[in-house]
């Protein structure tokens, strides 16, 4: 784990802000009982996950797309192809919003901006990359990929442990769903 402490207060922080202003129709889905906490974010999105990233086109229409999403010292990152319409669009809009998401079990959300990072520039991230994609990969091509890191203005997270095990979400047993904040809270069993 690269988070430091002050690391998990700041996300930690970014999540109760976040949480506080949300509107009625947000809290009346994820109350208190199915919200993650820093350490569940952090428990929950080791290695990669597929992240829903969303950016804007010059004409103000959104463009969503799959990019491998990492998440180090509180942030979500990503990278593309140097010529990527997502990167042509984040460095003129660096608005972006993005998801990570596992059937109806799990949702992490962030708004926020997006601002370019240099794994060369900075020896923690390129060690992460290393770890995370493996050193031929990252020598070969990975390395002149460029990468972003979300600055996070609002993050919203979701846990639903009455989804596991369900046909519905493929039947496949999930791990416990660590770092919850409170019991699971009670819930209707669908019905096909």
């Amino acid at each position: 784990m690269y988070e430091t402490p002050e690391d998990m207060t700041a996300l930690q922080r970014l999540l109760d802000d976040s949480y506080a202003t949300a509107g009625p129709h947000l809290r009346s889905i994820i109350d208190e009982d199915r919200r993650l906490d820093a350490a569940g974010v952090v428990a929950r999105l080791r290695g990669v996950s597929t992240m829903a990233l969303a950016t804007v086109t010059a004409h103000g229409e959104p463009r969503v797309g799959p990019v491998d999403g990492l998440f180090l010292r509180g942030h979500f990152l990503f990278g593309s192809g140097p010529d990527s319409a997502r990167f042509r669009h984040l460095r003129a809009r660096p608005a972006v919003s993005a998801t990570v998401f596992d059937g109806e079990l799990l949702q992490i959300t962030v708004h926020g901006k997006a601002v370019e990072v240099s794994p060369a520039e900075d020896p923690v991230l390129e060690r992460f990359l290393i770890e995370v994609y493996g050193r031929t990969a990252w020598e070969e091509w990975m390395h002149e990929m460029p990468w972003a890191r979300i600055e996070a203005e609002k993050m919203f997270t979701f846990i639903n442990p009455e989804a596991m095990g369900r046909p519905d979400t493929g039947g496949q047993e999930r791990p416990a769903a660590g770092g919850q904040k409170g019991p699971a809270a009670g819930g209707q069993e669908r019905t096909a």
